[in-house]
């Protein structure tokens, strides 16, 4: 065994990875996945440092050997209400009660959640854990899915191929449109484009 999660296993516990995609996007949802693996050695890595093609093979993956696995969402409204952090928590929560199987402890990417279970919360945990890459891969391909679908429904932003993150062309589609009903209006670059189209 190896991995952040290798002492907890060793206490035979049942360890949650979780992990968020979306946190810094502009437009859609973030998206939390809570995977509970069988203790061994995985193949899973960072969600970032794979190819589409990969990532999806990996979720088939995870799916087949894991022992629970769920995913959370909040939604654009729920990130321009309550921020973007509070908002990672709430699908996180979401995401951990969905689990078939309850955790006995848990694993995230530097995420500090409330819970008299023990946790570990280091920076770039994705890198180290096995758990928390595979909730990383979830996570990543569900809201890749998703923001796919939102490029169907508002056309003209790019969202299947930027997923709704700041780029370039991100930029100049919203100036040139507006926001559209999926953008999180709490971002500073959302609220320029407003008033870049309501200055005569």
């Amino acid at each position: 065994m190896e991995g952040l999660e290798a002492g907890f296993w060793a206490q035979g516990l049942r360890v949650a990875g979780v992990d968020e995609a979306g946190r810094g996007a502009w437009a859609g949802p973030i998206v939390v996945g809570a995977v509970i693996l069988p203790p061994g050695r995985y193949p899973f890595k960072d969600s970032k440092l794979l190819t589409p093609k990969a990532r999806e093979a990996l979720a088939e993956e995870v799916r087949r050997v894991a022992l629970a696995h769920a995913l959370g969402l909040a939604e654009v409204e729920e990130v321009d209400r309550l921020g973007v952090y509070r908002a990672t928590l709430l699908a996180a929560k979401r995401a951990l009660s969905a689990l078939a199987l309850p955790p006995e402890a848990l694993v995230t990417d530097y995420l500090s959640l409330s819970t008299p279970l023990p946790l570990l919360a280091p920076p770039r945990a994705d890198r180290e854990s096995p758990s928390v890459a595979a909730a990383s891969i979830l996570a990543k391909v569900h809201r890749d899915r998703l923001m796919a679908e939102l490029d169907r429904l508002y056309p003209g932003y790019g969202f299947a191929q930027h997923k709704g993150y700041g780029t370039p062309e991100h930029r100049e589609a919203l100036l040139a449109l507006g926001p559209s009903p999926v953008h999180r209006r709490r971002f500073t670059p959302v609220r320029a484009s407003l008033r870049f189209l309501q200055d005569p």
